[in-house]
């Protein structure tokens, strides 16, 4: 029993540390915590004593966390999950669904997880969510930093053990402007296809890790143009010309520009692809998180609301459409001169 600690450290201290290193300033994370800036102060100098060791060095007027803040920072993570589990416990032998909800969302998401929020959030009023919209790269790092309770991913990682379920289709379509030569032609070969100058995510993206590997696939390279870091920003390029892209169709959202924007009917495409929600292999859920989790498994029950723009743009191929995993979609047959659409 580390009777040392428990004599001198309190869960109040590490709230107050907690705070510190979420918000990287002592200043902030008093006003956060309500509490006078000597008082935060005097918290943890009590706590570097028990501990024993600097929590924190300051190098000009930023501070950082030593070796030995950060194993408290993840010994304190897991502590106050604990407590947040067993509040959540409590609160569902009580007949309640309460407490709080993180979600960490890569940027393409955010265009249908916030619908997907509003009827989870009507049916658990008392279920606080709050969600962190990030690219690929940041979204993985906060994952395996066990940073959040759920993770929403197009593409699951090879080197972070993870579990990843699929929830939703993902289907990625071609872009072109609207008075692009190819924009009213069908079944477009991937060959011709290629000719075409690209617009490309960031490195790192699923939907470009998904494109560069179906070129890869029949040898073809990609004739990339530009390299832009969000999906707005690629639109706006390709209405202004400067090439074609491949893009998730739950980016084609209401607004969708009809008139100024076609999508391709190219040979291969869609990409069909699935939205998954992870978390780290092993962590153990809490019954708020378990709750979302199965709430998403039935989420072709609410996909009224979450589906993107399929309708009026006269020149959209016909498989522009979002199915759920449980219906009949298009399979892909690989020919010697590239991929092809079964009818």
């Amino acid at each position: 029993m580390p009777s040392y600690l428990i004599r001198h450290a309190s869960l109040r201290q590490l709230q107050v540390f907690e705070a510190i290193v979420r918000l990287g300033s002592f200043t902030r994370a008093a006003e956060e915590l309500f509490l006078t800036q000597p008082t935060v102060s005097m918290q943890i100098k009590k706590l570097t004593d028990a501990v024993g060791m600097p929590l924190f060095e300051q190098v000009g007027k930023r501070i950082y966390l030593t070796a030995a803040g950060r194993t408290l920072q993840n010994f304190s993570r897991e502590i106050f999950e604990h407590f947040s589990r067993l509040e959540m416990q409590v609160a569902d032998l009580k007949g309640l669904k309460k407490g709080g909800l993180r979600l960490g969302v890569i940027t393409t998401a955010k265009y249908f997880i916030p619908r997907l929020l509003g009827p989870f959030c009507r049916e658990y009023p008392s279920i606080d969510v709050s969600m962190k919209v990030s690219n690929r790269e940041r979204i993985l790092e906060r994952l395996s930093n066990n940073e959040d309770d759920l993770y929403i991913l197009g593409l699951p990682p090879e080197d972070i053990d993870v579990i990843a379920v699929p929830f939703l289709s993902n289907p990625l379509v071609v872009l072109a402007p609207a008075d692009h030569p190819l924009a009213q032609a069908k079944e477009i070969p991937l060959r011709r296809l290629a000719e075409e100058p690209f617009l490309l995510r960031e490195y790192g993206s699923g939907t470009r890790i998904a494109t560069e590997q179906l070129f890869a696939k029949y040898n073809l390279k990609i004739k990339m143009r530009m390299e832009l870091g969000s999906n707005e920003a690629i639109k706006q390029a390709v209405i202004g010309g400067l090439g074609v892209s491949v893009l998730s169709s739950h980016t084609l959202t209401l607004d969708f520009p009809v008139d100024r924007l076609a999508l391709l009917d190219v040979e291969g495409f869609p990409i069909e692809r699935h939205w998954y929600v992870a978390y780290p292999k092993g962590k153990q859920l809490s019954v708020v998180a378990n709750t979302f989790l199965e709430y998403l498994m039935q989420v072709h029950q609410h996909l009224n609301d979450v589906l993107p723009y399929k309708g009026k743009n006269k020149s959209a191929p016909s498989y522009y459409r979002v199915t759920n995993q449980n219906s009949d979609e298009e399979k892909l047959a690989a020919t010697d001169e590239g991929p092809s659409i079964k009818k």
